[in-house]
């Protein structure tokens, strides 16, 4: 019986140390234990993966969380299960759609009606390497909704951030934007030939950008603006890349998916520290890498690129360069495509 033993150790020995090193791989638990009781907190794409649970901390924390997604039914649901895991019942569902700028002038204006204050917005919401798709107003979807619905939603929501000082935004980029590169005289792909991958990479390193560029306008307001890669994540955001549906890639590579892939849950906690960490309040314009802050790409780090890339998203959008605000007597019902 004795000659069990040794090996039955040693699997354990080896079992418990994959544990324990995917742990470490996965970056651990939000290291602060702040919360937020009184705070309003927005959530884009919150029915599912990091962004639910996003909420979910959020909520735990006495936040009163804002589920901002594109599918109500499913928003509806994800708002249900969080009220009822935390047993906090100031956890709402609205609709918004980044792939319209019609639905995300609603949405805010809502919330610019209805709510007291708005603390913190968490634009986590993303599309990933889908097909050649272009959003209700005629812009590529990634570019749409990854970025130019965000950088929309916060402007509409900058003078309650502000009126609700200190306040925070955060951005979800991704590690993948050190491979991205922004082409101002092609943000849509109506010239190049249309690359997938390179589309979300321009996404996400627009985000980055966007973050620079938004910490400069907003100093001395008491917001602060920072952008993050949570790390790759089990969720459906990579349903289009068809990696799932492999078996080479679930046979050969799963014991490193296993590895180095969080669960959304893990996923969630750098989100909820750039959101909470009291030791950030004025920390703004940086990029993280879970919870570390680290150097983004160097075009990243080009302002003069934020600067014209944000007049561009600005004419884009529709929203007026002085004031932060839709220009007046622009349709919108038109593709802004149309109006170049």
């Amino acid at each position: 019986m004795s000659r069990y033993l040794l090996p039955a150790s040693v699997l354990g020995t080896a079992v418990g140390g994959a544990v324990l090193l995917k742990d470490y791989v996965a970056g651990g638990t939000c290291p602060s234990k702040a919360t937020i009781p009184g705070k309003t907190v927005i959530v884009t794409g919150a029915n599912t993966g990091i962004g639910k649970q996003t909420a979910l901390e959020l909520a735990r924390r006495g936040g009163h969380v804002i589920l901002a997604c594109r599918d109500m039914e499913k928003c509806e649901a994800a708002a249900r299960d969080i009220r009822g895991e935390t047993l906090n019942h100031r956890v709402s569902a609205r609709h918004l759609d980044l792939a319209s700028l019609k639905s995300v002038r609603e949405f805010a204006a809502k919330v610019i009606e209805e709510e007291e204050r708005v603390d913190i917005l968490i634009n986590n919401a993303a599309v990933m390497r889908c097909p050649h798709w272009t959003t209700e107003d005629g812009f590529e979807m990634q570019l749409g909704v990854n970025y130019l619905g965000h950088f929309l939603l916060t402007n509409l929501l900058l003078d309650k951030l502000k009126a609700s000082a200190p306040g925070r935004v955060v951005n979800l980029s991704s590690l993948a934007h050190v491979a991205g590169h922004v082409d101002l005289e092609d943000l849509n792909w109506q010239r190049r030939k249309y690359d997938t991958k390179a589309a979300y990479c321009q996404s996400k390193l627009a985000l980055v950008l966007f973050t620079k560029e938004l910490s400069r306008r907003l100093r001395g307001t008491g917001v602060t603006v920072n952008a993050l890669h949570p790390g790759v994540a089990r969720t459906e955001l990579g349903r289009h890349t068809g990696m799932h549906r492999s078996t080479f890639s679930s046979f050969t590579l799963g014991p490193i998916f296993w590895l180095l892939v969080k669960s959304p849950q893990l996923a969630a906690q750098p989100s909820t520290y750039l959101a909470v960490a009291e030791e950030l309040e004025d920390v703004s314009g940086k990029y993280f890498d879970g919870f570390k802050e680290k150097a983004p790409a160097p075009e990243a780090e080009d302002e003069e690129l934020a600067q014209r890339l944000w007049a561009e998203s600005a004419r884009l959008v529709g929203l007026d360069l002085s004031r932060g605000s839709p220009v007046r007597g622009q349709s919108l019902s038109r593709s802004p495509l149309e109006q170049v």
